[in-house]
C-alpha cells in the first residue's frame, strides 16, 4: 500500500469515527433530553394508573330471641354482576344475549322491571301496570319522563324510544323487549365504569357453575357472593318483625312540591341495588342490621389494562337486635290461641258463624318487654313472596298484625279503669255501694239492665269488679263522667300508643266531643261499649299497670343492641316509666281484690289454678247480628298473674268468640308455658315436639301417597265473615243493648243458650 492509499484509509477512519461520535453524542444527549429535562413527564406516563372502587355489601344483622336463637338472619346468595370496567371492547348486546339464554337454560330469570310485555302478533305493545299501583304509575310516568316522551305516549312510543336509544334495531322483536328491558334497568341502576349492573339475583348453583364455565367468553361478568335475608323461625312475631327489600325508584329519587330532586338514600351511602328494610323492626332498626360496606379498588393503567385488584376497606356485619321475646314461649302462646279458638268453635260456635281471629299480648310486669305478641291466623315469613296473593286475599286476613293494630270495643275489661277513677278522685270508697235490681232507671227513656249474675242487693266496688255489676259501673260512670274515667284510662294506657317500637293503631276513647255523644253515652262507655276502642297491646300494657299499682312501663319488642362479632352488649334497653297514678289509700288493692275474685266466676280451669289470677273478662257487641237486635260477641280478657307478686300480663281478644269467660282457659294455658319456661322445662318439651314433628314427616313421606296428600290438602283458616276490627260508631249509641247484661237463649244453632256456660258479661236487651 503506497503513501497516498494509507492516507486514503486515515481519512475515511477519521470519518467513520467522527460519524460515530456525532451519532453517540446525539444517543447521548437524547438521553440526557429523556431522563434529565423530560424524566418526571414520562416517569408519570409509564407509571399513569386509575383506581375505580366498587361496593362490597356489608352482611345484614341477625334478630335473635332472648336467648339468642337465631329469628331473622342472613344467608350465603350469588348475583350475576357485570362489570363495565372488565367487558374491554366486547359487544354489550352479544354477551346480554349469551348472558340471557345461560339464565333461561337453568331456569332462571334477571332483572326487569319495564312495564311493557312482549309484543303481539301484529308487534304491538302494550303497559303491564296495576292501574291501582301508585307505585307503577309513578314508575310509568318517571320513565316517559326521562325518554323525553308525553305523559300520553303509548307503550309501542316508549319501545320504539328505548330501540333507537340502544341502538337495537337490527334484533327480532323478542329480543328487542328482552335487551331493551334489560338497558331499561341499567339506567336505573346507574351501570358504568364505576358503578356494577347486578343483572340476576339469587341464582342457583347451577347457575352460578354454567356461568363460570363460559368465563372465558363472558368478560365482566362476574358471581358475586352477597347475603340475602333468610328467617330461621319464620313462624315467630313475622308481623312485628317486618320485610326487607330493595330500595324502589320512588325512594331513591324523592322529588318535593317545589320539583326540587334529592337523593336521600344515596347521601347516606346506599347503592341503587341495595336491601334495605321496609317495615317492622327491619325498618326501625335499619340503622343497627344494615352494618358498613366495604370497598374493592381495581387499578387499571393508561392502556385499560387491570393491574391490581384488592380489598381496600374491609366490610362490617351489622349489628345484632336481641327480642324480648322468647321464641318458645311465643310458639307455645300460638298454640294455645289457635287451640282456645278452636275450642270455641267446637263447643259453642256450632253454627256458620265461627271465631275466626284473635290476638294475644303477653308483657313482663316488671319492665313492660313484650314476650309474646300472637296473630291468628298468622303466616309464614319465608313464604311471604311466594304466598302473597293467597294471604292477601284470605277473608281472615293473616297479614294484619291484630295484636298491634286491631281496635276493639273493650267491654267489661274497661270496668277496673272506671273502679280506679272513682276510688282515688274520693267518688267512692271501699263501703260504698250501689243498689242492683237488674234495671238502671235513672233516664226516663233508657233502661239498661244488668245480669244480676251471682249478685244483687247493694254491691260495693270489690264485688261489682268480681261480678262484673253493670249497674254499679253505669252509676259510677254516670256521676265520674267520662271526662274524668277516661283520664285515668289513659293514664293506665288504654286509647294512647304503648311505646312499641314499630307502627301500632293508637284507638280512642269516649268522649263528650264525640257526634254522637249523649248523657247516656257515659253510662254505655263506662262499662267499655260507647265509642271506645282498643287494641290486645293496650289491653296487656293496662293490665300490667294495674299490677303496678298504676305505674306504666313503655312497652318494647327489643332487649339489647349486641356486638355480631364478640356479642358484647352494645346498648340495653332499660326499664322507662311511661306515666304514674299515685292511687289514695287502697285504690288499687280494692281493683286487685276484685279481679283476683273473677276467675271464681268462671268455670274451667282457672277457677282452680294454684297460682291466684286476677283478672276481668269483657263481652263487648259486634255490629253484626244473627237476629234482630242480638249482636255477636267478641271475647276479651285483661289478667295478671300472680296475683300477689305479679310478673306477667296478658291482653285477650277473640273476634266472634261470644263471651269473655271462654278465655279462661287461654289464660291459664299461658300461665303454664310461662312457668315451664321459667324452669326450663319449655325448652325441652319444644324441642322433644320439634324431633317428633321431623319423624312424623319423615314417615309420611315415605308412607303417603302424592296425589292423596295432594288432594288432601287444605288452606285453613277459612273465615265465614271477614273479620271487623272496628265498630261503627252509630252502633255504640245507648240504644244498643248494654255490655255484662243477661243474653236470653236463641233458639237457632248460631248462638248457644245463656245457660249453657257461666257469663257474667252476657248482655241482654234494655227493659
Amino acid at each position: 500500500m503506497n503513501q497516498n492509499e494509507r492516507k486514503t484509509v486515515a481519512r475515511r477512519m477519521i470519518l467513520l469515527i467522527a460519524v460515530a461520535c456525532v451519532i453517540m453524542g446525539l444517543y447521548v444527549m437524547r438521553l440526557i433530553f429523556l431522563q434529565l429535562v423530560n424524566g418526571d413527564d414520562f416517569k408519570a406516563k409509564a407509571t399513569n394508573t386509575t383506581d375505580y372502587n366498587f361496593t362490597v355489601t356489608a352482611a345484614r344483622g341477625d334478630i335473635v330471641d332472648s336467648a339468642g336463637r337465631r329469628i331473622a338472619t342472613t344467608t350465603t346468595s350469588y348475583n350475576v354482576v357485570l362489570n363495565k370496567l372488565l367487558m374491554g371492547d366486547r359487544d354489550l348486546d352479544t354477551m346480554l344475549q349469551q348472558i340471557v339464554e345461560l339464565l333461561r337454560a337453568n331456569g332462571e330469570s334477571w332483572n326487569d322491571t319495564l312495564l311493557i310485555g312482549q309484543a303481539d302478533a301484529a308487534g304491538n305493545y302494550a303497559f303491564t301496570d296495576d292501574d291501582t299501583s301508585t307505585s307503577d304509575q309513578k314508575q310509568l310516568a318517571d320513565m316517559k319522563e326521562t325518554l323525553g316522551l308525553q305523559q300520553y305516549a303509548t307503550a309501542n312510543d316508549v319501545m320504539e324510544m328505548l330501540v333507537e336509544k340502544n341502538d337495537l334495531q337490527d334484533f327480532s322483536p323478542e329480543w328487542q323487549r328482552v335487551l331493551a328491558g334489560i338497558h331499561y334497568e341499567m339506567d336505573r341502576q346507574a351501570f358504568s365504569n364505576v358503578n356494577n349492573f347486578v343483572m340476576a339475583e339469587n341464582v342457583s348453583t347451577l347457575a352460578v357453575a354454567t356461568i363460570k364455565e363460559h368465563s372465558l367468553q363472558l368478560p365482566g361478568v362476574e358471581i358475586v357472593e352477597t347475603s340475602a335475608r333468610s328467617y330461621d323461625q319464620s313462624d315467630i312475631i313475622p308481623a312485628v318483625l317486618g320485610r326487607v327489600g330493595k330500595i324502589t325508584a320512588e325512594k331513591w329519587k324523592v322529588t318535593d312540591s317545589n320539583g326540587q330532586v334529592t337523593y336521600p338514600l344515596r347521601e347516606k351511602g346506599y347503592n341503587m341495588n341495595d336491601v334495605l328494610g321496609i317495615s317492622g323492626l327491619e325498618s326501625v332498626y335499619e340503622d343497627e342490621l344494615r352494618g358498613k360496606d366495604g370497598v374493592e379498588t381495581i387499578t387499571r393503567n393508561s392502556d385499560g389494562v387491570i393491574v391490581d385488584t384488592k380489598l381496600t376497606t374491609v366490610p362490617e356485619p351489622g349489628h345484632t337486635v336481641q327480642l324480648t321475646i322468647d321464641s318458645n314461649f311465643q310458639r307455645a302462646v300460638d298454640k294455645t290461641l289457635a287451640d282456645n279458638i278452636d275450642m270455641i268453635n267446637r263447643v259453642y260456635n256450632t253454627g256458620t258463624m265461627k271465631a275466626a281471629a284473635g290476638a294475644v299480648v303477653v308483657l313482663d310486669v316488671k319492665d313492660g318487654s313484650v314476650l309474646a305478641a300472637s296473630n291468628y291466623p298468622s303466616y309464614d315469613q319465608n313464604l311471604y313472596a311466594a304466598n302473597y296473593s293467597e294471604y292477601s286475599s284470605d277473608p281472615s286476613l293473616p297479614l294484619f298484625n291484630r295484636a298491634l293494630q286491631g281496635l276493639y270495643t273493650p267491654g267489661s275489661t274497661f270496668k277496673p279503669a272506671v273502679a280506679v277513677a272513682a276510688l282515688d278522685s274520693g267518688l267512692i270508697n271501699q263501703y260504698s255501694t250501689v243498689y242492683c235490681n237488674g234495671v238502671y232507671n235513672y233516664f226516663k227513656d233508657y233502661h239498661p239492665r244488668c245480669t244480676r249474675h251471682g249478685h244483687s242487693g247493694n254491691i260495693d266496688v270489690v264485688t261489682a269488679i268480681k261480678w262484673s255489676c253493670n249497674i254499679f259501673f253505669y252509676d259510677v260512670g254516670r256521676r265520674l263522667t267520662s271526662d274524668v274515667y277516661d283520664a285515668y284510662a289513659y293514664k293506665l294506657g288504654l286509647g294512647q300508643r304503648t311505646g312499641v317500637e314499630v307502627g301500632e293503631a293508637v284507638g280512642r276513647l269516649t268522649t263528650k266531643s264525640d257526634s254522637n255523644y249523649m248523657a247516656s253515652l257515659d253510662v254505655q262507655a263506662a262499662i267499655g261499649q260507647g265509642n271506645t276502642v282498643v287494641s290486645p297491646i293496650q289491653l296487656a300494657t293496662y293490665a300490667a299497670t294495674l299490677a303496678n299499682n298504676g305505674t306504666r312501663y313503655r312497652t318494647h319488642f327489643v332487649k339489647a343492641i349486641l356486638d355480631t362479632n364478640t356479642g358484647e352488649v352494645l346498648s340495653e334497653t332499660k326499664p322507662e316509666v311511661m306515666d304514674v297514678i299515685e292511687g289514695t289509700g287502697n285504690t288499687f288493692e280494692l281493683v286487685r281484690q276484685g279481679m283476683r275474685q273473677v276467675p271464681s266466676t268462671i268455670s274451667g280451669k282457672i277457677s282452680s289454678y294454684p297460682v291466684p289470677i286476677a283478672c276481668k273478662t269483657g263481652t263487648p257487641q259486634r255490629s253484626e247480628t244473627y237476629a234482630p237486635g242480638k249482636h255477636y260477641l267478641n271475647a276479651m280478657m285483661v289478667a295478671y298473674l300472680p296475683a300477689d307478686d305479679p310478673q306477667i300480663a296478658i291482653g285477650i281478644s277473640i273476634e266472634y268468640g261470644g263471651y269473655g269467660a271462654r278465655t279462661g282457659d287461654l289464660v291459664v294455658d299461658i300461665a303454664n308455658a310461662y312457668f315451664a319456661l321459667k324452669d326450663g322445662s319449655l325448652a325441652q318439651q319444644a324441642e322433644a315436639e320439634k324431633e317428633a314433628e321431623q319423624a312424623q314427616q319423615e314417615d309420611q313421606a315415605q308412607t303417603t301417597d302424592p296425589a292423596q296428600a295432594a288432594a288432601g290438602q287444605t288452606t285453613g283458616n277459612a273465615a265465614a265473615q271477614p273479620a271487623q276490627m272496628t265498630p261503627a260508631a252509630d252502633t255504640a249509641a245507648p240504644e244498643t243493648a248494654a255490655e255484662g247484661e243477661a243474653q236470653p237463649a236463641v233458639q237457632d244453632e248460631q248462638q248457644p243458650a245463656a245457660d249453657t256456660e257461666q257469663n257474667p258479661d252476657a248482655i241482654a236487651p234494655e227493659n
